[in-house]
């Protein structure tokens, strides 16, 4: 156990190193100067920021300054906002977060006894409606589906009942968090309620599950204790890659909703070329999804007892 543990992490660790290297050097090879603006500075000024931010020392001493600097957790400072990128993470990943936990809470537990309801009722019209709840999930992308909810449940809806029921911009209220969680959970709880629905169908036609039900062990008993918690695996297996999907995916939607999250930043640190704000938010996520990963691999083990990890 401790000999798989130290070794996954091991691997997470070298994953990160090759993703701080891999994200530095094309930075670097973004087309553009981040101190052109509309106005180009004299030589004398931009020498200066360059020497200010570290830009005038070769590309290899660079990349070794920048690789100790997010050992210490320096991710250096913001060339947009003139504030460290730390300090800027802390603030806006916390709206970020708020948004993504609850799109997370929402795709799992519906999608979830979505896909096992319709396994259960296979054929059924609750089976149909999951099918066509997980396709419009896969096939409408975030952007699309948030515009759509924004012009059908608040606008139209708000005059309708003559008074606000749903918030079409902003956050801080529940009326304004329902839509954007709603969007940015859909894509989830489709591809969860799709992958609990093959796994169930798959565990109700195991010879356990026979055999329970000729001893006589209540159906509701047979299906919660025994072919759910089976069942279950292979959606705790994606959780790591979803919640950092997730939680990743709500640039589009703090854009569409105005959400003051950390998706304003990275969208306007691209279009400022914003080295290393584009360069911290990257490796925060990055480091976000394998930290989530490792997560779940050392789960998988406690969840299933028949997972080994020893071996």
């Amino acid at each position: 156990m401790l000999r798989y543990i130290l070794k996954r992490i091991g691997y997470a660790i070298l994953t990160l190193f090759f993703l701080v290297t891999i994200c530095f050097f094309m930075m670097r090879a973004l087309p553009g100067d981040p101190f052109i603006g509309d106005k180009t500075p004299s030589p004398t000024t931009m020498a200066n920021m360059r020497a200010k931010y570290g830009l005038d020392k070769p590309p290899v001493v660079q990349y070794f300054l920048y690789l100790g600097n997010v050992l210490r957790g320096d991710l250096g400072t913001s060339l947009t906002y003139e504030r460290p990128v730390v300090d800027i993470v802390k603030s806006a990943f916390a709206v970020s977060a708020d948004l993504g936990i609850r799109a997370l809470i929402f795709a799992v537990i519906i999608g979830v006894l979505l896909g096992a309801v319709a396994a259960i009722k296979r054929g059924g019209p609750m089976d149909t409606f999951s099918m066509v709840v997980a396709m419009i999930g896969v096939s409408v992308p975030s952007f699309i589906l948030g515009a759509l909810l924004q012009y059908y449940l608040a606008l139209k809806l708000n005059q309708a009942v003559g008074h606000q029921i749903l918030a079409v911009q902003g956050w801080g209220s529940f009326k304004q968090t329902v839509l954007p969680a709603f969007a940015l959970g859909l894509g989830s709880l489709a591809t969860v309620s799709r992958l609990m629905r093959t796994s169930m169908l798959d565990v109700l036609n195991q010879d356990y599950i026979k055999t329970a039900r000729a001893k006589g062990l209540s159906r509701r008993g047979i299906l919660w204790r025994h072919a759910v918690r089976n069942a279950i695996m292979p959606v705790v297996t994606i959780m790591g890659p979803t919640t950092a999907a997730v939680l990743t995916g709500t640039f589009v939607i703090e854009s569409i909703f105005n959400i003051p999250g950390l998706g304003k930043y990275f969208s306007m640190s691209v279009k400022d070329l914003d080295f290393t704000m584009i360069g911290g938010t990257t490796i925060f996520y990055g480091a976000l999804l394998i930290v989530c990963t490792l997560i779940v691999d050392l789960l998988y083990g406690f969840i299933d007892p028949r997972v080994k990890l020893e071996g």
